[in-house]
């Protein structure tokens, strides 16, 4: 009676329907038969032995699958709009104050130069009551530029930095991964750069840049 085959192994055997286990018969590439092999029973062929696989080894060939726990994606693009209008604002405040100074200087050195009786000259009112003006049209362009959106000059700044930044830490990475191939052994810290390299080309793909690091 011939047997029916309800599963197979690597190392090619099967079981029966009456749970004989067996290799069955095959042709040779020369045309000859080969016979049937029966199998004992309890015994397992080493290609059916289960080889250890290291968990932390098993983590490393499937680093890519899931991302790294607890590690952040990507940036979000609203925190980076805040960051490069916070710069812009301090920068605007920084040049109001010195064309204040400035002009403090001036009315100092008019009123100085001008006074009669301890009162400025007309000159230095003149100048004084410009100056108040102009401030006070500076403060409403202030408050108008605060509601526009960042110059995308200081925003492709920043993106060049943290593409600078991801491309260092990549590269170092890949460095300690290379070493670990080799067999050398690493560091705890070090080990964690290497499985989160994976998310660093994510970070540089969400920002436009290939695994190398260059522009797509």
């Amino acid at each position: 009676m011939p047997s029916v085959s309800t599963n197979g192994t690597s190392s090619g055997i099967t079981t029966s329907a009456t749970g004989d286990r067996h290799i069955p018969a095959s042709v040779r590439a020369d045309g000859s038969t080969r016979k049937e092999i029966k199998i004992r029973p309890g015994y397992k062929p080493p290609e059916d032995v289960e080889v250890y696989k290291n968990p932390t080894a098993e983590a490393w060939k499937s680093r890519g699958a899931g991302g790294v726990p607890g590690a952040t994606s990507i940036i979000e693009p609203d925190i980076e709009s805040k960051l490069s209008n916070t710069k812009n604002a301090k920068r605007r405040e920084a040049r109001r104050k010195a064309k204040a100074a400035e002009e403090g200087a001036q009315i100092e050195a008019v009123v100085g130069t001008g006074t009669m009786n301890g009162q400025p000259s007309d000159a230095a009112s003149s100048l004084k009551q410009s100056a108040d003006e102009r401030g006070q049209w500076r403060k409403e362009d202030l408050a108008v530029e605060a509601t526009e959106d960042p110059l995308p000059l200081d925003l492709e700044a920043e993106k060049e930095k943290k593409v600078r930044n991801l491309r260092k830490k990549l590269r170092q990475a890949r460095d300690l991964s290379a070493k670990k191939d080799k067999g050398e052994n690493l560091l705890p810290e070090q080990f964690e750069k290497v499985i989160k390299m994976n998310e660093l080309i994510r970070q540089l793909d969400a920002l436009g840049f290939d695994m190398d690091g260059e522009p797509r």
